[in-house]
């Protein structure tokens, strides 16, 4: 009887104790969800011992990786934030232009050439528009990676010409000459649409930037991995202290702040040279002109 009294009461013992430690890791266990829920430094527990030490472990590492989410996710956020006030701040100009001259183009006294002098002016904002709202456009869907385009070995001469093509009716108007100094075709990795896009970025900024009668050189120049497209300028130049910044989203220097733009073109050609290895630098003595530079890849198969 006495040794089954004995044999009751230490199973007892065990349950109880048992009871005891489940309780015990359930109360540890619940103390370190919290942590993970209220983002609460997790702290040494008696599970860091035996065999839940991999347990905290790993929650340690999930209460971590949700901390890093919430902090992107913050992050963009703000980042989206920015983009529509940037957004909203680039088309208020020419919306409110647009509503002046219409008002006024439906004024009495818009009669005769006045009448055609603003709805030129009504074209042109409307133009501006357009090409704002089709960069913005292109500068988002860069970024999301929500453009794929093919990368293939091109003659880059085609490419030039295209972007030249593009602007020579703006270069032609202030008098600008843009000359293509003679070199041996050069078979790089690009898309010629998109890279023609970054040529014609930095075209319009040399031409828009040059005074009258100025000129726009372009130039090749073969290394063993890459080849250099230079468009040289003898416009104003840039700061030094801002040369780090033009490539910035929505950045205008100080010069640029009494030109027409909206700070996209330099940020959109670096997000488009990424695409296809390639980059984009810049050299400027303040007064006296540029220097950009567009590096691509030499093709695959080597170089002509």
């Amino acid at each position: 009887m006495a040794l089954n009294l004995l044999l009751a009461a230490l199973l007892c013992a065990v349950l109880c104790h048992g009871l005891y430690r489940e309780r015990k890791a359930y109360r540890s266990i619940d103390r370190l969800l919290d942590c993970v829920l209220d983002r609460e430094e997790i702290t040494d527990s008696e599970l860091k011992e035996g065999e839940y030490s991999a347990f905290v472990s790993k929650m340690a590492r999930i209460k971590e990786v949700l901390e890093r989410q919430a902090e992107n996710a913050e992050e963009e956020k703000e980042q989206v934030k920015r983009l529509i006030s940037h957004i909203s701040h680039q088309l208020k100009t020419p919306l409110a232009n647009l509503s002046i001259y219409t008002e006024l183009l439906t004024s009495q006294e818009a009669e005769g050439e006045k009448k055609q002098e603003l709805s030129r002016k009504i074209q042109k904002q409307i133009e501006k528009l357009d090409w704002m709202i089709g960069s913005l456009s292109k500068m988002v869907k860069l970024e999301q990676n929500a453009i794929v385009f093919e990368v293939k070995d091109l003659p880059v001469k085609e490419t030039i010409l295209d972007a030249v093509d593009a602007v020579y009716g703006k270069a032609e108007k202030k008098g600008i000459e843009i000359s293509l100094l003679p070199f041996s075709e050069r078979i790089l990795r690009h898309n010629r649409k998109w890279t023609a896009e970054v040529f014609v970025n930095l075209l319009e900024n040399a031409v828009k930037y040059s005074a009258e009668g100025g000129a726009v050189q372009i130039s090749a120049h073969p290394y063993e991995m890459y080849t250099e497209i230079r468009f040289v300028d003898h416009g104003p130049g840039i700061p030094k202290e801002e040369l780090t910044q033009i490539f910035q989203r929505f950045y205008r220097g100080r010069a640029a702040r009494q030109a027409e733009g909206c700070g996209i073109g330099l940020y959109l050609s670096n997000l488009i040279l990424e695409k296809e290895r390639g980059f984009l630098t810049v050299k400027s003595v303040y007064g006296a002109g540029s220097c950009f530079s567009v590096f691509l890849k030499n093709a695959r198969a080597g170089v002509p």
